[in-house]
């Protein structure tokens, strides 16, 4: 693949640009038009999920924006009702005619006690098997369930796409991922906007004639946390894109970690898991 001079990580030897573009909550035709825009700005990877029910226009605006698609990392998600072996295989197959082309990475959407895991990350390793997608992972697995999930899994579980940003650290899961040859890619990273009138985020963006928004995602990607952040306006995914030309120092990114206050902004976790506790 070739994503230019932006930062990467490379995880089990598949490489993943640390700054992705998310369709949650866009209506189709708003993801047509601005995944095709954010590709043109330069973003290399696009984030859906079936039950976002816009890949079909994530897929054409991957056609629209001219880009190669081989020069794209496109995830999409299992969603939980289709967890039981033929369901998961069955919307890997939709998922990936609907966008027209075999996603790079197939994730389980949410954790569910049933059906079983085992049934469960067994078909997800048959989805890869069958090249329905190249690589498989999690999105909002607490540390427990990522372990158990991996243990099943014969592949390796790329990344675990959880809710981070600012006010909500995860350095447990950072660990967990790190001990598991995995990666983290955060949601909603920029708090769903609740970073634009911090005083501390404020102050570091002065001194760097950037925005808060910008900052907020520059400290994820040096923090190798992959961002996905989204929006409907072409201008702000611009902005989210022109973060690789400045650097936070040490103190900097020490001040943005310390604004952690354990704050949870989208919670659907089933409620047999729990979320790992914060350190004392």
């Amino acid at each position: 693949m070739a994503y230019g001079d932006q930062p990467t990580i490379t995880v089990d030897g598949v490489e993943i640009p640390l700054l992705g573009f998310g369709t949650w909550q866009l209506e189709p035709a708003d993801a047509r038009r601005m995944v095709a825009e954010a590709l043109r700005i330069g973003y290399r990877q696009i984030d859906t999920a079936w039950i976002y029910k816009n890949e079909k226009a994530v897929g054409e605006g991957i056609v629209d924006s001219g880009v190669a698609r081989e020069d794209i990392f496109l995830t999409t998600k299992i969603w939980v009702e289709h967890f039981t072996h033929d369901a998961l295989l069955k919307q890997a197959k939709k998922s990936a005619e609907s966008l027209g082309t075999t996603p790079d990475l197939l994730l389980l959407h949410w954790p569910k006690p049933t059906p079983t895991f085992e049934e469960t990350l067994g078909a997800l390793n048959e989805a890869k098997d069958q090249g329905l997608t190249k690589s498989i992972g999690l999105s909002n697995f607490p540390s427990k369930e990522f372990r158990q999930a991996q243990s099943l899994s014969k592949a390796r579980l790329i990344t675990n796409q959880v809710e981070h940003h600012p006010y909500l650290g995860i350095d447990q899961l950072v660990a967990t991922a790190a001990e598991l040859g995995s990666s983290i890619t955060a949601w909603s990273p920029l708090a769903q906007g609740k970073i634009a009138d911090d005083r501390t985020i404020s102050e570091i963006a002065e001194a760097h004639g950037k925005t808060n928004g910008q900052v907020t995602l520059r400290w994820l990607i040096q923090n190798r946390i992959i961002a996905i952040p989204r929006t409907t306006k072409e201008s702000r995914a611009r902005e989210n894109f022109d973060i690789f030309d400045f650097e936070l120092s040490g103190e900097e990114m020490q001040r943005m970690d310390a604004l952690d206050r354990g704050e949870r902004l989208g919670d659907w976790l089933d409620p047999a898991y729990q979320w790992d506790k914060a350190a004392a």
